[in-house]
């Protein structure tokens, strides 16, 4: 009896960790109150209505790692210096790292970190933003779908028109804004559902208009390095 309840306990926590009961980063935030102020979202709350400054929206969107629409009950961390702060200095990453000699992308899949950060051919952060990655378990494939981690390159990239093959099941269609393949069929591509936890079949779901960016502005030539890991 113990061993079934122990099996049917960890089925439990498996399928909450990749649903929408599971931690949202912004729970991790709230525990810093010395940089954040912890909102309870209330039922007339937009974005747009929170915060009416397009670039104080955005920053307070990627500390929390989320472009979902708000739901009453929620909880987004906001930072204590928001008028004056640079979103650059809130990367989970470090701005300067070894001249790569060619520019780099990492991404951490790590649920304390969720994040991208551009490196140019110097080592000089370029830009970084939120992420959601592969969830352990995908129901729809009756097996875990994580993120491949590892050392990879583009290979292959598409515009705003980009979409999945495979999901959602059978036939396909899923939009992948600005797709830029780099192992099989994973890809980063913008996603309107970076929900501040991993919860794709394994590619790496960016904001677009990063992905735009990163697409048309950072790629130009494929081949760019992607370091994926589930570093903190």
């Amino acid at each position: 009896m113990i061993a079934v309840i122990s099996r049917v306990l960890s089925v439990l926590l498996l399928f909450s960790s990749n649903t929408a009961f599971a931690a949202p980063f912004s729970s991790l935030l709230c525990h810093d109150q010395e940089r954040y102020t912890c909102y309870t979202v209330k039922k007339a709350d937009t974005w747009q209505r929170l915060f009416t400054n397009p670039q104080k929206m955005d920053f307070v969107m990627r500390v929390n790692r989320i472009n979902i629409p708000l739901q009453r009950g929620m909880k987004i961390a906001i930072p204590k210096n928001l008028e004056s702060a640079n979103p650059i200095d809130y990367a989970p990453f470090s701005k300067e790292i070894n001249p790569p000699g060619e520019k780099v992308i990492i991404v951490s899949v790590n649920p304390s970190v969720l994040a991208w950060g551009a490196y140019d051919t110097q080592g000089t952060l370029q830009a970084w933003g939120p992420i959601s990655s592969g969830k352990n378990w995908c129901p729809d494939l009756n097996r875990g779908c994580h993120t491949p981690l590892g050392t990879f390159a583009i290979y292959n990239k598409e515009g705003r028109g980009c979409r999945s093959t495979k999901f959602p099941i059978p036939r396909g269609g899923a939009p992948m804004p600005y797709c830029m393949f780099f192992h099989g069929g994973f890809a980063l591509h913008g996603s309107y559902e970076v929900p501040g936890y991993n919860a794709s079949h394994g590619c790496v779901r960016i904001f677009v208009p990063d992905a735009k960016w990163l697409n048309q502005e950072f790629v130009e030539d494929k081949n760019v390095k992607v370091i994926i890991g589930n570093n903190r």
